[in-house]
C-alpha cells in the first residue's frame, strides 16, 4: 500500500473525500460485501481524470462504483481503489430545447424526473431504476421495452491515457445489458448527453407512475438485491425458465429466490457473498439440466 499516502495528498488537493477499510456493503443495494481497502469520493471530471492518471502511473487497482445496483462484492473485500461516484458528481441540466446533459453520477431516477419537468418523453422506462446515470450507460440499462441506447446522444469518459474524450452513441457498441464501456474497461464514463421529444407532461407523469407500480407490484423492493440476476438468454426469459424448475423460494443461507419475482435473488438477511453465489450456481445448473438453457449471472463480481 506504498501509494497511499501519495492519493491522500492527491486527494486534498482535489478537496475530495476519501475513507479507508470502507465497508462495500454500505455502497451496494445487495448489501453484501467486505471492505474496500480506499473509497474515494469523485466530486468532479478534474477530480476524476487526475485519479485515473495516478493509478494508471502507479499501477494501483481501481473499479468505478455508482450506486451498486449491479454489483455483488466478495466478503473478502477489495484490495484496491474504490472510486464512488454519487451525490458530489450528480449535475443535471437542460441543454437546448430537447437534450439533457448529466454527470456519470447522477441518479437515472433524477434524470427523468427533470425530464418530466421539462416535458420532455423518452426516458419513462427508466423511473425506478436504482442506478446512477454512468452505470446505467455502461450496461444498456432498460425495461419495459427501453433501453439507454434509444436515447443517448453522446457521453464523454476518459481514455486509457487520461484524456477526456467524447463519443457518439454510433460508436458505443451499445446491445443487450453491454457497451464499448462494458467491453474495453479503460473507458470511464464521465458524463452524458440525453436526446428527448418533447410531449405531455401530464402522459409523461402517468407513464412513470404506470412503470413504478409495475416494479412495486411485481419486484421484491422490499429486500436488498441487484436486480435482476440473470440476464435474459436467448430465446426465453430467465425468470420463467426458473419457475418452471420449481425453483422459487430456493434458499441458501441468507439469500433466496424471491417467492415474488424468481428473476431476482435476494438478501433476506445476513446473506454471504458465498451464499449467494452457491444459491445462483444450483439455478444455473438445475436449469441447464432440466431445460437446456445456460444462465448467465448479470450483475458485476467485485472481488
Amino acid at each position: 500500500m506504498s501509494y497511499k499516502n501519495e492519493l491522500f495528498a492527491l486527494c486534498e488537493g482535489l478537496n475530495c473525500q476519501y475513507r479507508e477499510n470502507e465497508p462495500l456493503k454500505a455502497h451496494t443495494t445487495f448489501k453484501i460485501g467486505g471492505n474496500a481497502a480506499v473509497m474515494v469520493f469523485i466530486n468532479s471530471e478534474e477530480c476524476l481524470t487526475q485519479l485515473i492518471r495516478f493509478m494508471n502511473e502507479k499501477n494501483v487497482r481501481y473499479f468505478v462504483l455508482g450506486k451498486g445496483s449491479n454489483i455483488l462484492a466478495d466478503d473478502s473485500g477489495f484490495e484496491g481503489v474504490i472510486l464512488r461516484m454519487g451525490r458530489d458528481f450528480s449535475h443535471i441540466e437542460l441543454t437546448g430545447d430537447t437534450d439533457i446533459y448529466c454527470s456519470a453520477g447522477a441518479s437515472l431516477s433524477e434524470v427523468c424526473k427533470t425530464a418530466l419537468d421539462n416535458s420532455l418523453t423518452g426516458l419513462e422506462f427508466a423511473y425506478g431504476i436504482p442506478g446512477t446515470a454512468g452505470g446505467g450507460l455502461y450496461m444498456n440499462a432498460g425495461a419495459y421495452g427501453g433501453e439507454l441506447k434509444d436515447v443517448i446522444k453522446t457521453a464523454g469518459y476518459i481514455s486509457h491515457n487520461g484524456e477526456i474524450k467524447e463519443i457518439n452513441a454510433a460508436d458505443m457498441a451499445l446491445d443487450y445489458r453491454t457497451s464499448i464501456f462494458a467491453q474495453k474497461k479503460d473507458m470511464i464514463i464521465t458524463h452524458m448527453v440525453f436526446s428527448l421529444k418533447k410531449g405531455d407532461k401530464t402522459e409523461i407523469k402517468a407513464k412513470m407512475d404506470e412503470l413504478m407500480e409495475k416494479r412495486r407490484s411485481k419486484q421484491p423492493l422490499e429486500y436488498p438485491s441487484a436486480g435482476s440476476t440473470f440476464k435474459r438468454p436467448a430465446g426465453s426469459y430467465a425468470s420463467l425458465l426458473i419457475e418452471q424448475c420449481g425453483l422459487k423460494g430456493l434458499t441458501v443461507g441468507g439469500a433466496q429466490v424471491s417467492e415474488k419475482h424468481s428473476g431476482f435473488v435476494i438478501n433476506k438477511g445476513g446473506a454471504s457473498f458465498r451464499d449467494v453465489m452457491e444459491l445462483t450456481g444450483k439455478v444455473h445448473d438445475i436449469v441447464l439440466e432440466k431445460t437446456g438453457f445456460s444462465l448467465e449471472l448479470e450483475p458485476i463480481i467485485l472481488k
